[in-house]
């Protein structure tokens, strides 16, 4: 779901530019954005937060490893009299590699500590173990959503390069629970919030008034559901709780991972609730009149994007992004009592109650 103004539009409230415009802006007293390059159509950039105390700097994720980046990162900390020496800890959202890759090598090469939520562990063991796998895991998730004609495209697709460890090591320390976090001039409440990943956390400065949301509240655009491996039993339903986990803390500015500075966690955790409650009555809609199929034609039966784009008007990686976050939508109304799901061969069929 997008807010009333597009990602590619958006103008951040700190910079007075598009939000991914280059350069280190002043949130608040100490605590500055860095928008770094991804190298994807879809996202543009990912904002890093750099939270300064008496003892150097804490870094609010850590961007993608690429060398675009790592060079822009350098240069916009030294625009505000820093340098990669400076950082004392990497605290990281999830797993996702715009998030955690750079963090890593950082990590590793300044002898910085990198914290990760515990329920990222499973996902990292299978990238420091992938010579084990035949193929990506995402393959059997789309193969269980009904969707083996876009798996075949998927791993068509794979170049059989196995994952660069050295982006994936462990990380320092496990974040586990709910705990509070000491940065020197401020604490922050580290709130366990899975949905988007199953150890993605939030970092919250009730203080000064400030959510580093990572991917869990997103201004403009809905964080991706049902994309992650290992799979989850309910990545929805994770999510769903974990909104009303962030909406029961004060309201709060958002420090999103991708898009502007945004006013009221309130106001767009409510949006993003609103959003899921209104695909899930489409899917059970849908649902209704199939009877029994699976998540990959109820996929099809829906309109995605900002713009209700038709299913077939979606790219083959947009297709099965499709097909999995449908599948969390499915697998939450068989939690609610509204279907039921069956294991076939060819995937999960679900059939209304």
């Amino acid at each position: 779901m997008a807010s009333g103004v597009s990602t590619g539009a958006a103008i951040s409230p700190d910079s007075g530019e598009h939000w991914a415009a280059e350069g280190a802006w002043r949130v608040t007293d100490g605590i500055h954005r860095i928008p770094l390059p991804l190298p994807m159509d879809g996202l543009k950039a990912i904002n890093v937060y750099v939270v300064e105390s008496d003892d150097g700097l804490t870094l609010i994720d850590g961007g993608w490893a690429i060398p675009v980046a790592r060079e822009l990162l350098e240069k916009c900390l030294a625009q505000v009299g820093y340098g990669f020496g400076d950082i004392r800890r990497f605290l990281v959202t999830h797993v996702h590699r715009d998030h955690y890759t750079m963090a890593s090598v950082l990590g590793a090469e300044y002898d910085v500590p990198v914290s990760l939520g515990r329920g990222e562990q499973p996902a990292l063991d299978l990238l420091n173990n992938a010579e084990d796998l035949a193929h990506s895991p995402f393959i059997d998730v789309l193969v269980s959503a009904g969707a083996r004609d876009i798996a075949d495209l998927w791993l068509a697709g794979e170049d059989g390069e196995l994952p660069d460890a050295s982006l994936w090591r462990m990380p320092d320390a496990w974040l586990e629970g709910d705990l509070t976090i000491d940065l020197g001039r401020r604490t922050v409440d580290a709130v366990h919030t899975p949905g988007h990943t199953p150890g993605h956390y939030v970092f919250a400065d009730t203080d000064d008034g400030l959510l580093f949301a990572g991917d869990h509240v997103l201004p403009t655009i809905t964080p991706s559901i049902g994309f992650t491996v290992p799979p989850t039993d309910q990545p929805l339903g994770d999510f769903m709780s974990s909104l009303a986990r962030v909406r029961a803390l004060p309201d709060l500015q958002v420090l999103p991972a991708h898009g502007p500075v945004a006013p009221s966690t309130h106001e767009r955790v409510d949006e993003l609730t609103a959003h899921h409650e209104d695909r899930l009555d489409l899917c059970a809609k849908a649902l209704r009149e199939h009877r029994t199929t699976t998540a990959h034609v109820v996929a099809q039966d829906l309109g995605w994007t900002r713009h209700e784009k038709a299913y077939d008007e979606l790219d083959v990686f947009s297709q099965g992004m499709a097909s999995m976050e449908t599948k969390a939508h499915l697998d939450l109304l068989v939690a609610r009592g509204e279907a039921t799901r069956a294991d076939h061969a060819d995937g999960i069929r679900y059939t209304a109650s």
